[in-house]
This record gives C-alpha cells, structure tokens and sequence, in this order.
C-alpha cells in the first residue's frame, strides 16, 4: 500500500529534511520523490510505502503539518489517489 504526500509553500530552508524526518518517525517509507522551487515556491510530491506505518493517514497528515508550520499538505492513500484521476 502506497500514499501521496504533497507539500506546497514558501520556500524556506529544512522543509525537505522536516518532512522527511516526519514520514521516517511514522515509519512511512519513501519510495519516489520530486520537489522544485518555482519562484519561490516549493513544491513537493512524495510517494511513500504506508505498510508499517504506526498511525493513520489523516493522523501523518497532521503531524507533518504540525512539523512545517504554514504550509499546505495533502496525504490521500493511493486508491483514493487513482480513483480521483480516472477517467
């Protein structure tokens, strides 16, 4: 089972390594990533493997927005994910 993790805001320094930090503390495994800066704003989506997971989505959701403060944050679980984007 996967996850969709999105990070979107100001551009600041550590946003990478609080996030990252956050997913490894839940025992939420990165499996893919991709971030950029378009004119100051970070961006950044992150597939992680949610298998051993210690808490639920809704809960990671919270605890990685409680970690960088002022941005917006999105986790939905895969098949949500894929049913959204169907056509």
């Amino acid at each position: 089972m996967k996850a969709v993790v999105a990070v979107i805001g100001n551009d600041r320094v550590g946003i990478l390594a609080k996030v990252s930090a956050a997913l490894a503390e839940k025992n939420a495994n990165i499996v893919e990533m991709t971030q950029s800066v378009l004119d100051g704003y970070f961006t950044m989506i992150v597939i992680v493997s949610i298998e051993e997971m210690v808490c639920s989505i809704d809960e990671l959701q919270t605890y990685i927005k409680e970690k960088v403060g002022d941005m917006q944050v999105l986790v939905m679980h895969e098949n949500i994910f894929n049913s959204m984007h169907r056509i």
